[in-house]
């Protein structure tokens, strides 16, 4: 019987694929996180410093603004005497909301001629949080039992769809014999 010589005390020899199975397996371990997470994705317009250095308060109006910044993300609630652009960077996290890694506002104040005021850069830590409230507004006539909802059509349907009552679903048309 002939046999293949080897070492009394080396281990057995694994097949090549499980060698090649094994090294991808590695690699996608080191690789995990940064494999598989979802890329940055830049919301709203990014103000650069040079534009904002371009724009002189008491001189420029909302047209020159426009024109160098673009349409405002949003306007002030009451009137069009604060414009704020909005700009955030988000990843998508499986299986929850959108993380948000950076987020800015910039708010551009005009005077009642149109001329801009001031300029100011809001950041993060000046946000002021936002509490939701959880309670519901009532809304009248639809507070209804358990029984009134599962038994609530009862009668009110007759054979072949057509309401109880005789009316259908339209305006009759007068039949043989009947006068308006």
């Amino acid at each position: 019987m002939d046999r293949p010589s080897r070492p009394v005390n080396a281990p057995p020899r694994r097949p090549p694929s499980a060698r090649v199975a094994a090294l991808a397996l590695g690699t996608l371990l080191l690789a995990g996180c940064s494999f598989f997470e979802a890329p940055v994705v830049q919301r709203g317009n990014r103000i650069t410093e040079d534009q904002l250095r371009e724009i002189t308060p008491g001189v420029q109006t909302r047209a020159d603004v426009q024109a160098l910044l673009g349409s405002p993300t949003q306007t002030s609630t009451f009137g069009e005497d604060i414009w704020y652009y909005i700009s955030s960077k988000t990843r998508q996290r499986p299986g929850r909301a959108l993380a948000v890694t950076d987020q800015e506002t910039v708010v551009v104040s005009f005077d009642s001629r149109g001329v801009v005021q001031g300029v100011k850069r809001v950041g993060e830590d000046q946000a002021q949080p936002v509490e939701m409230v959880a309670r519901e507004t009532p809304t009248p006539g639809n507070d209804r039992t358990l029984l009134q909802a599962l038994f609530g059509n009862v009668g009110r349907i007759g054979p072949m769809g057509a309401p109880v009552g005789g009316a259908g679903p339209g305006p009759q048309a007068p039949g043989p014999g009947t006068m308006r």
